[in-house]
């Protein structure tokens, strides 16, 4: 997960390492799977290349060989690229092709883009060329897999990316690394630098391709004909950080429902809303889910029974029936924002299960242009992320807001301060909060639809996913950051309420107790702000509330 202003080559928040991520991933030619992606690029797992992978590189191989000698003109192959498409390059050019396709597109600027992004996009290229569709030789795929199992991350950079043709400079940059030129970080997969288990360790500073190459024993690559097409024509860094986000915000989500329910016990809230029967009368899946984590989260709450009175059965009643939205609406937005994960995962699917490269090369032997590489399925789903990502975030903050007003706070102090008047509590913590909030709404506007033409008007239409991914990687970081605000908050009001939380809420609290203390005179808040950052972003928050109250959702 990247900081909400990019600073450097890694992450400084990172995901908890799953005990069921795989340490080893086998590429055969079937699709990689999204936790595939992030075992490898954020855990540093090895790949192996199985033979059957390259027994089909050998044969579609055989097939592009084939090509480069005829005498009729083959786009990628012994023709130029994009504009200048229409050239025929004769064979004693055509390797110098390849390799000045990749010079010339290894073209991007700005910072440096982060490991776990560049470790992404290394193995989904792979994962394309051991289809068998690209025609690349079985060695390119081999010095690509050593690459990665060595920790040698190329130095990619912010932009040069339209989407379209796929991710080409940021894919030249590995390609340019692969030939033992341009710069690298070596990152060994074996120095794990946090209990976190991500790969955080790199060398200091940049190293060149070529001792980087040699130091670990790889020969630099000598490109064939279509091979520089076959490297930098793909969507993997979009989909790279599509995976990515997919897997952090599925725990920001639950995170969400957790923080939730902090809010509304704190708030001497209902959680009559969140009944099933009530919730089942809009049959949307992701709602039902947080609903259920909501009640499993409060149930049992002994604060939550201090506001209650009996109905004529004598059951428990609430008698607050018309909370806020932000706690009443919770499984509708929460909901809403995790069926529109789970459309985006789908999509993430579909191309994980693709052979994006132009030309390819058919199961039956032909060698076909096609638009494949389009980013546009991609792209949409990023911008739909982002935009999910400031509504649950907008909510949350209006949550931890309402703790801070003594008119809405439920007899809470001013601030939840120690003296209000003398001490200023959370207020400046709701101000970060807002801060983020507002930046997330200025990133949820849709990359996808500002096309720019490029290449003398032959790429006419891009799909800008590239940007939509990188903007997401900020919504993401900028998400945790809001959603850690409303838990400390959250906590906090729960030590002025003389009554004893639920199960699953107080074990929330104690993992934020062990980190931060509780009420008293004002302290340095920032540290205490980026401690529980860090429990979201890990995963404690929610692995505490589970330990009390079950798997959640």
């Amino acid at each position: 997960m990247s900081t909400l202003h990019h600073e450097g080559p890694t992450p400084t928040t990172h995901a908890a390492a799953a005990p069921d991520l795989p340490q080893h991933v086998v590429l055969d030619g079937t699709p990689l799977t999204v936790d595939q992606v992030v075992a490898v690029a954020r855990y540093g797992a090895s790949v192996e290349i199985d033979e059957t992978g390259l027994a089909r590189m050998a044969q579609s191989r055989a097939v592009i060989e084939d090509l480069a000698h005829d005498t009729v003109p083959h786009y990628g192959v012994s023709t130029g690229f994009g504009a200048l498409a229409r050239r025929h390059i004769p064979a004693e050019k055509r390797a110098q092709l390849q390799v000045s396709l990749v010079r010339s597109h290894a073209a991007g600027s700005g910072p440096e883009v982060e490991t776990e992004v560049v470790r992404a996009l290394q193995l989904l290229r792979l994962a394309t060329l051991v289809t068998g569709h690209t025609g690349a030789r079985p060695v390119t795929a081999q010095t690509y897999a050593a690459m990665l199992n060595a920790g040698i991350t190329p130095v990619v950079h912010e932009y040069g990316s339209l989407g379209c043709s796929g991710d080409l400079a940021p894919l030249a940059h590995v390609a340019l690394a692969a030939m033992g030129e341009g710069r690298v970080r070596v990152v060994p997969t074996g120095s794990i630098s946090d209990d976190s288990g991500v790969l955080t360790g790199s060398t200091s500073e940049t190293a060149d391709a070529a001792r980087a190459l040699a130091d670990a024993g790889i020969a630099p690559l000598v490109l064939a004909e279509k091979e520089g097409l076959a490297l930098i024509n793909g969507t993997d860094g979009m989909l790279g950080m599509l995976c990515l986000a997919l897997h952090d915000l599925r725990r920001l989500l639950t995170t969400a429902d957790v923080a939730a329910s902090l809010s509304v016990e704190a708030l001497l809230g209902s959680d009559a809303p969140f009944a099933e029967d009530l919730v089942g009368m809009r049959p949307h899946p992701g709602q039902a889910a947080s609903a259920s984590n909501l009640r499993r989260i409060l149930a049992g709450s002994p604060l939550m029974a201090s506001h209650r009175e009996l109905d004529d059965d004598g059951n428990p009643a609430c008698t607050r029936v018309q909370d806020a939205y932000s706690l009443r609406c919770a499984p509708q937005v929460h909901g809403a924002a995790r069926d529109t994960l789970e459309h985006a995962a789908t999509v993430a699917g579909r191309e994980l299960a693709s052979a994006i490269d132009n030309p390819v090369v058919t199961s039956d032997g032909r060698v076909e242009s096609n638009g494949n590489f389009h980013g546009a399925p991609v792209a949409y789903v990023l911008d739909f992320l982002a935009i999910a990502a400031a509504d649950l975030a907008s909510m949350s903050e209006r949550r931890t807001d309402r703790f801070l007003d003594v008119s809405r706070s439920e007899g809470l102090p001013a601030f939840l301060a120690h003296d209000p008047g003398v001490d200023s509590g959370h207020m400046i913590a709701q101000y970060t909060a807002a801060g983020i909030v507002s930046e997330l709404k200025r990133l949820a506007a849709p990359a996808s639809v500002d096309s720019i033409p490029s290449s003398a008007m032959q790429e006419d239409h891009v799909s800008m996913g590239w940007a939509g991914a990188r903007k997401l990687r900020r919504s993401v970081d900028g998400l945790t950051r809001v959603l850690a605000i409303e838990v400390l908050t959250a906590t906090r009001a729960l030590d002025f309420r003389t009554e004893t939380p639920a199960a699953g809420t107080g074990a929330v609290h104690d993992a934020v107790r062990a980190v931060v203390p509780g009420p008293g005179p004002d302290r340095y808040l920032a540290p205490e702000i980026e401690h529980v950052v860090q429990l979201v972003a890990t995963g404690r928050i929610t692995a505490a509330a589970a330990s009390a109250v079950g798997q959640l959702d």
